[in-house]
């Protein structure tokens, strides 16, 4: 019998690590997409948003009542402490939602879940998961993703990198490191890889 399993999927902000977690979801893997519950649980009207605005300033509120997330990432991820307290508040309402989803998912009977989230270690999500899936990609190619993807200039770019666990970090608490420097067909050998070790984990789990 073959036990299903959790992929933890993680890694350095600007690494390509949705361009992995959508390849693993194209395969037919359930996946549950932690920026997508982390915008959620911050929307209008939330009790996270309240106890952000607490923490960083009522300002962090627009007029409409949504969250001004470039106001909230340059306060956040100023310092260490900043990003603590920014995950202090937001982790255990993720958790929570992640948790409910695995237990869905395993009931409508997928074998394998992905979750995807760049808060695994901090959130202490990456001890349920069976294997750890670390993206990684070179520091210049990070950086000219991650002003693109969020509309933002290299100083806040580099500001959210900073925030991050270093690349050695990553390498030593992984089962897989993939690297996503623009080589698709690397991408793919990689990937190839990880399924391999995917199924040997369920064949081991299953015994």
């Amino acid at each position: 019998m073959i036990k299903a399993i959790i992929v933890g999927l993680t890694g350095q902000t600007g690494a390509g690590k949705s361009t992995v977690g959508q390849m693993l979801s194209n395969i037919g893997f359930f996946s549950i997409d932690c920026d997508k519950l982390s915008r959620l649980v911050t929307s209008k009207g939330s009790p996270v948003l309240s106890e952000l605005a607490l923490e960083f300033g009522e300002d962090i509120i627009k007029n409409d009542g949504e969250l001004n997330r470039k106001l909230l990432a340059k306060r956040a991820f100023a310092t260490k402490e900043e990003t603590e307290r920014l995950n202090n508040v937001t982790h255990p309402a993720i958790k929570k939602m992640v948790d409910k989803k695995i237990s869905g998912a395993f009931f409508d009977g997928y074998d394998v879940v992905v979750v995807d989230a760049p808060i695994l270690f901090e959130s202490g999500m990456a001890k349920s998961c069976d294997i750890i899936v670390s993206v990684i990609a070179q520091e210049d190619i990070r950086l000219q993703r991650i002003m693109k993807r969020d509309n933002i200039d290299e100083e806040s770019a580099r500001l959210r990198m900073c925030a991050q666990h270093s690349e050695e970090y990553y390498k030593e608490h992984s089962d897989i490191i993939i690297e996503n420097n623009e080589d698709l067909d690397l991408l793919k050998e990689q990937l190839t890889k990880l399924l391999d070790l995917i199924e040997v984990k369920q064949n081991e789990e299953g015994k």
